[in-house]
């Protein structure tokens, strides 16, 4: 199983598509506060998230609450436009997490500093666009994720 973490996510219909992923997937899906939306039964009703309660879900108060509970910081992936690495350049393993940042300004930029090999981008035509779709990307990575486990068993 893959674990998503999205740090301080904004639009909660980005969300709500990666925990449809998560739920497709087998993955488990982690939220890190601050988020720019309320979860509450109210809000996933009419967000139409009727499969939500099903979703393999933690949600942190804080990045460092996250990212103490990781075991191995080398299995954390970490997606950016300011990485040089492609992500199928990875040889992904069950239980890596991939993290994505908020939708208006990514990561931090010290967190990528920090994590610099294992920061990896999503490669796009160049002068095309600034990113990609948050719960776009969640998809491309998780399942080039998914697809070299399947090949290793």
């Amino acid at each position: 199983m893959f674990n998503i973490v999205m740090v301080h996510p904004e639009i909660p219909h980005n969300t709500g598509a990666a925990g449809r992923l998560a739920l497709a997937t087998g993955a488990k899906l982690h939220l890190v506060k601050p988020l720019g939306f309320l979860i509450d039964e109210k809000t996933v009703k009419r967000a139409g998230l009727d499969y939500w309660k099903d979703v393999d879900l933690v949600i942190w108060e804080s990045w460092e609450e996250f990212y103490q509970s990781v075991p191995d910081k080398k299995r954390m992936f970490l997606l950016t436009t300011k990485a040089t690495k492609a992500h199928w350049g990875v040889d992904y393993q069950q239980g890596d997490y991939l993290l994505f940042g908020r939708e208006t300004r990514g990561l931090a930029e010290e967190l990528i500093e920090q994590h610099h090999d294992t920061a990896v981008k999503i490669p796009m035509v160049e002068g095309s666009t600034r990113s990609l779709n948050l719960a776009t990307a969640v998809a491309i990575v998780l399942y080039e994720g998914m697809r070299q486990v399947s090949i290793q068993d």
